[in-house]
């Protein structure tokens, strides 16, 4: 595997650390985050005016040489695939997918290939700089197997710490779609008594938990109220459906982004979401709410009715804020069509 050095002095007033001062002034084109540069420290790979430094927290004059050897990234393990993506946007550090439910977003034992990931290193090639010295693209997020929508991936290593960090500290845009049953109604004598749950003006359901994996199902994740991850998850209703109203289409978004936060805190509420198979989406509709051809439509829905529909954030590199929008994918849009209409 082939290396590379790169050449650059430490500019005026230097931060008090190396790893600080070395991401401040080595050149943005490296691409080179500062848990790379430690990393790099780490290894012996950095030299201050021809002597090897390992200390990052180390001082470092203004003025000072630096010469810091980097392997080419390597090329993945996993495998390119041509699949066929739907870019919503995409430059030289990140790129935007509207993903189809049915995909996976990363390989694991259960899904080796015809993921996301193996179709990005397709359609990116050559053009990935390496996240963590890996040609490979930076997962900062996923959205579940049959859940659709946007999704933003890195392609360089500054844009893999920068989506991580916003990500991190919780100031990403993410608002999904979703079919559920019932409707959640401030008014709902029900829901005052479901612990975690609240309402905002404007009728909006405010979900707050913790959030773990099921003590015996490893493919659930439960909700409680000591120990776990904080999560908290807001959704406020868009349209009703059925006479009485039997479903419900809601806008949900995210405070934290837990896995399966909306599925699990929304059957925390009773209102779980269409088609969700572990969670409890099938369930029996009132008998005169909906005509037998609808009913039959909401209870042979394939998958949980999930989108992804907007996410928004701020571009790692240029700090552009940038807002996306993905409409209803068509098996949710048929269904809603379906829901709208009347009884005869």
């Amino acid at each position: 595997m082939g290396t590379r050095q790169i050449e650059f002095q430490i500019a005026a007033d230097p931060p008090p650390r190396l790893d600080k001062a070395l991401s401040r002034d080595v050149p943005a084109e490296e691409n080179l985050s500062r848990t790379r540069l430690a990393k790099l420290i780490d290894e012996g790979a950095v030299l201050i005016d021809g002597t090897e430094a390992r200390d990052p927290k180390a001082k470092v004059a203004e003025g000072a040489s630096v010469t810091i050897t980097v392997a080419e990234a390597e090329d993945s393990h996993i495998g390119p695939e041509d699949i066929p993506l739907e870019i919503v946007f995409e430059d030289a550090d990140l790129i935007v997918i509207n993903k189809p439910a049915g995909m996976v977003v990363h390989p694991a034992p259960g899904s080796p290939n015809g993921t996301l990931v193996n179709a990005l290193l397709h359609h990116c090639g050559n053009d990935l700089s390496g996240v963590g010295g890996v040609k490979r693209p930076g997962i900062v997020h996923r959205i579940d197997k049959e859940t659709s929508g946007l999704l933003v991936v890195a392609k360089s290593d500054a844009a893999h710490h920068g989506l991580a960090a916003q990500f991190e500290v919780h100031t990403v845009e993410r608002y999904y779609r979703a079919i559920c049953y019932g409707v959640p109604d401030a008014n709902d004598p029900r829901l005052r008594g479901v612990k975690g749950v609240s309402f905002e003006p404007g009728n909006i359901m405010r979900l707050t938990t913790q959030l773990a994996r099921h003590k015996t199902d490893r493919q659930r994740q439960a909700v409680l109220f000591h120990g776990g991850r904080h999560a908290v998850t807001r959704a406020r209703v868009v349209e009703t459906f059925g006479a009485p109203a039997g479903l419900a289409l809601v806008e949900c978004w995210l405070e934290t982004g837990r896995t399966h936060q909306i599925r699990v805190h929304m059957a925390h509420a009773g209102h779980g979401l269409v088609g969700d198979p572990v969670y409890g989406g099938k369930r029996k509709l009132a008998a005169k709410a909906f005509s037998v051809t609808t009913a039959e439509a909401v209870r042979a829905f394939p998958r949980q009715a999930l989108h992804a529909a907007v996410l928004g954030f701020e571009h790692p590199v240029t700090g552009e804020n940038l807002r996306f929008e993905a409409g209803l994918p068509e098996d949710m849009e048929n269904l809603i069509e379906q829901l709208r209409t009347p009884l005869t």
